[in-house]
């Protein structure tokens, strides 16, 4: 994989656009020194790769490891689905999610054909044994991931993540508005505008820094922007329902990393998760939310660091 161009957004990063064998693009980003072990990175619902910080990245990197970040499907610079998404009755279909009644509506694809996703890529750079962390929805996928491909994911770290397992607790009320919510126009700054307040109401409280939230959101926006994606991937939780049967299959070992002040999915969902997963150990960071502030970038690389090298 020589010559690829420099990522615009780490310098110390490459690009690379990778085929799956369903024909599906995704792009990725690789950094680090490809004969070390390898991270890969998966992001959560409607966000980027950039959206895991470059520190984060470098701080991998500096301890050893490979680092690949990707675009999940229907996001950033990968494929697009053609279809237009039935906008369906979200309250609903959150309602059923949460109560465990499953989702019976056929959505685009699930979480597991996600998850086949990573796997191919990974195939696609060939690169056969890696270790894995997934953040939010990216974590979700990760479960799945080292599930379904044991020989392959050699240890899990998950980050303020859920198995989906029925009655958790639901988020916070602004949280939960979140996902009713709307730009006031699709200008594009009212577009960042929204996106800002989405961080604020659902990141660290003592790390909030408006103009870096504007940075990222410019940024993104810039980048791609790809509201249908989003909604698609929201239906992908909402109909792959609880992934307690995957984690019953989790046999590598297990990190779950939770903030202590996370709204969106309390803390509650990383620690049913620690307790489905065999051996998993839970760690609670205090003060963080549903985010990953440049301030807990030393302590999340740290333990994401010796778990995979202990």
């Amino acid at each position: 994989m020589k010559h690829l161009p420099v990522s615009p957004y780490a310098p110390f990063m490459n690009e690379i656009r990778v085929e799956l064998d369903h024909g599906i693009h995704l792009h990725a980003e690789v950094g680090g020194n490809p004969d070390h072990p390898c991270v890969v990175l998966i992001m959560g619902l409607g966000v980027q790769l950039i959206d895991w910080p470059a520190s984060f990245c470098q701080y991998l990197i500096d301890q050893g490891f490979y680092v690949v970040r990707f675009d999940n499907r229907d996001i950033g610079l990968s494929s697009k689905l053609s279809d237009v998404p039935v906008r369906q009755n979200i309250l609903t279909l959150m309602i059923r999610f949460k109560l465990g009644i499953a989702n019976t509506l056929s959505p685009s694809y699930t979480l597991e054909d996600m998850a086949d996703d990573t796997a191919n890529l990974m195939q696609k750079l060939n690169i056969e044994q890696y270790v894995v962390i997934g953040a939010s929805m990216g974590g979700m996928i990760a479960q799945i991931l080292a599930a379904k491909y044991p020989k392959n994911v050699q240890k899990l770290g998950l980050l303020f993540t859920s198995n989906n397992q029925a009655f958790l607790p639901a988020p916070g009320f602004q949280q939960l508005q979140m996902f009713f919510g709307k730009a006031k126009s699709n200008q594009k700054a009212d577009i960042i505008e929204h996106r800002i307040k989405v961080s604020k109401i659902i990141g660290s409280p003592s790390c909030i820094n408006e103009t870096k939230l504007r940075k990222i959101a410019e940024l993104a926006y810039d980048r791609c922007y790809a509201p249908d994606g989003v909604f698609r991937q929201l239906l992908a939780i909402l109909c792959t329902g609880s992934l307690n049967i995957w984690d019953q299959k989790i046999t590598q070992p297990t990190l779950v990393v939770h903030g202590q002040r996370d709204k969106l999915l309390p803390a509650s969902h990383g620690k049913a998760v620690a307790k489905s997963i065999k051996n998993a150990r839970f760690e609670l960071i205090l003060g963080m939310g549903h985010d990953i502030p440049e301030e807990y970038v030393p302590q999340l690389g740290a333990l994401f660091a010796h778990h995979f090298k202990s």
